[in-house]
């Protein structure tokens, strides 16, 4: 009897460049393309959104404003989102199994996030022109399947049409199935499309792909498991805390509702769950969050910059300087599948100051010019706390 090959994970060092490591290789060659502290600082010196566009054309964007008349923040968004797809479909081109699979759910949260902006869209009878103008390229589905999303009628029996025959066939259609099943269990009406809102049903889809992706990467073991079960642990904390923080002073904070509604939209995963995610179910303002985040040391701090609300800085601010020293560390990682969702993640981080920056200078407010969060600087707060120790 012949004796079976060792099972290999994909952060196994016997396997991993045997199978992925020209794909990885192709990544870690992506880092040059992230602006410097010097680009940086040359973007905030700017007077105008020409200057910006000079001082962009000496770097990896250059190519992409190069045919833009003239920059605008929208404009220049839609050029860096369209780059980094193209740098991602390129991976995704070169990837085999499993991380062609890892790399498709990355884009199952864009899919999610335009299925929710057509169907929005439709409710408020906006033009699907426009509609399809704003989705995310990296979530976009056949066109005959965008453009069909609308022609549903706005009834009970047209959104059970529209997921029967265009959502069941997309890929993020079972998280569509499991979330009709979790409220028809609960003995409501089989027009749950129409008439829960928009933005608690994409937080049901968005924690059961949460969910989804966690038992994956648990599955592939290695460090994959480890770094990026810990990135989507932190993001379903994430979630959580905002859809508390978001549901007070709405109905979903009555007390009927926090047990049922609202705690059933927290993931069934990260450091919160089960104990810290049955405490925020029953809080009831801001105070009662603080002294529940009080009690898991790694959101005291955040909390206590949106309690201060000193600097100008935001909860938000708080969650990305968090998240980009996490996928910094996790893209300069080896053997994991993790440095590819950090790239993505890292390059959005990116973009965001990219418009952060040129809204500044189209409002004239240079004094709000410095508040984005770096990626890969040598500035940055957990970098210079290391040297100055």
């Amino acid at each position: 009897m012949a004796t079976p090959a060792p099972k290999s994970t994909p952060g196994d060092m016997s396997t991993f460049n045997i199978l992925h490591g020209f794909t990885e290789a192709l990544v870690r060659g992506m880092r040059s393309s992230f602006l410097t502290d010097a680009d940086y600082h040359h973007l905030t010196q700017c007077e105008t959104l020409d200057d910006v566009r000079l001082n962009l054309s000496e770097t990896d964007y250059g190519n992409a404003l190069a045919d833009m008349n003239a920059l605008i923040p929208t404009g220049l968004q839609k050029a860096a989102v369209e780059k980094l797809v193209t740098e991602f479909q390129y991976l995704r081109t070169q990837a085999i199994e499993p991380l062609s699979t890892f790399l498709d759910f990355i884009t199952y949260e864009y899919m999610i996030e335009n299925v929710m902006l057509l169907l929005k869209g439709t409710l408020s009878g906006r033009d699907i022109n426009e509609l399809i103008a704003q989705c995310h390229p990296l979530g976009m589905f056949k066109e005959s399947t965008m453009r069909s999303i609308p022609t549903f009628e706005s009834s009970p029996r047209g959104y059970q049409d529209l997921y029967q025959t265009v959502l069941v066939d997309t890929p993020v259609g079972p998280y569509f199935a499991l979330f009709l099943q979790e409220t028809a269990g609960r003995g409501e009406v089989s027009n749950v499309l129409e008439e829960v809102e928009i933005e608690i049903i994409k937080s049901s889809l968005i924690k059961f792909w949460i969910e989804d992706f966690s038992n994956f990467v648990n599955s592939l073991g290695g460090e994959t498991a480890t770094i990026m079960g810990d990135l989507l642990k932190v993001r379903a904390d994430t979630n959580a805390i905002n859809i508390t923080l978001n549901s007070f002073g709405t109905p979903l904070n009555e007390p009927a509702m926090r047990a049922s509604d609202r705690k059933r939209l927290y993931p069934a995963v990260g450091h919160l769950y089960p104990a810290g995610t049955s405490m925020l179910a029953d809080v009831g303002d801001e105070d009662e969050l603080g002294r529940v985040l009080e009690l898991f040391p790694q959101y005291a701090s955040i909390w206590n910059v949106h309690a201060a609300g000193g600097d100008g800085k935001s909860i938000d601010d708080a969650f990305y300087e968090r998240d980009v020293q996490m996928l910094e560390l996790a893209f300069e990682g080896q053997m994991h599948y993790g440095a590819f969702y950090a790239y993505v993640k890292l390059k959005e981080q990116e973009i965001r100051n990219l418009v952060w920056i040129s809204e500044c200078i189209l409002q004239q407010q240079k004094e709000e010019i410095n508040k984005f969060v770096p990626v890969f600087s040598f500035h940055a707060p957990w970098r210079a706390g290391s040297k100055r120790r």
